[in-house]
């Protein structure tokens, strides 16, 4: 996630229990994520999260698959130190928290390979060049069949849940560069790098995971 914003990125009050962090929206979400995730990554999978907020969400994917190793980042220290603060849970396969600034150059410098790159509710509460930022790190630091995992409320025409027109509506004016991006212009974007293949699954409070893959162009929705 980038860090060159003066918005703060947090839109909603997050609950502390020593240096943990709790996000009421990570509590609804976490555990439908996780299984999305623990079906769709390999085995023994390294996994690199761009913002990874409280940590909830790569706590709660370890608890359920034991060969996973993830790599939380973040540029909010607070949510650094919290990420750290869940990932004592489990024995190294939650590395240290990396500052990550995906509109620095070099940001990728060091890192990889990875099986995935996750990115939870994070595009549209910044600019869409941490997007750009996701995929060229997928071009350099994925192994093959590698894939790319977003998820969060997107755009899709006709089809767009009214409360997500609002959404986007409040985050544009809350910063001119956020807003719910469009389901056709992620999958564009995916596709210039040769992410062809997307998985739609549907989720709740209309939101939706996306899973892209190199391969044949398809779309399979859930």
């Amino acid at each position: 996630m980038s860090a060159s914003s003066d918005t703060p990125p947090a839109l909603e009050a997050r609950r502390t229990e020593a240096e943990r962090l709790f996000s009421p929206s990570a509590g609804r979400n976490r555990h439908a994520i996780a299984e999305v995730l623990a079906e769709a990554l390999p085995a023994d999978a390294r996994v690199l999260e761009i913002g990874s907020g409280t940590g909830e969400h790569a706590a709660t994917l370890l608890g359920l698959r034991a060969d996973v190793v993830w790599q939380p980042s973040d540029p909010d220290p607070a949510s650094r130190l919290s990420q750290d603060a869940w990932g004592s849970d489990f024995d190294g396969r939650m590395k240290p928290a990396l500052a990550l600034d995906l509109a620095r150059p070099g940001w990728m410098d060091g890192l990889g390979p990875f099986d995935a790159i996750v990115s939870m509710n994070v595009i549209h509460i910044a600019p869409w060049e941490v997007a750009l930022s996701i995929a060229e790190g997928a071009q350099h630091m994925l192994a093959p069949h590698g894939l790319v995992y977003f998820y969060g409320p997107f755009q899709e025409g006709e089809l767009t849940a009214p409360s997500n027109l609002d959404f986007d509506r409040s985050l544009k004016a809350r910063n001119p560069d956020w807003g719910v991006r469009k389901l056709e212009e992620v999958r564009s974007l995916m596709g210039e790098i040769a992410f062809h293949q997307l998985q739609r699954i549907e989720m709740p409070a209309n939101n939706l995971s996306l899973i892209f893959r190199t391969g044949v162009l398809a779309d399979a929705s859930s």
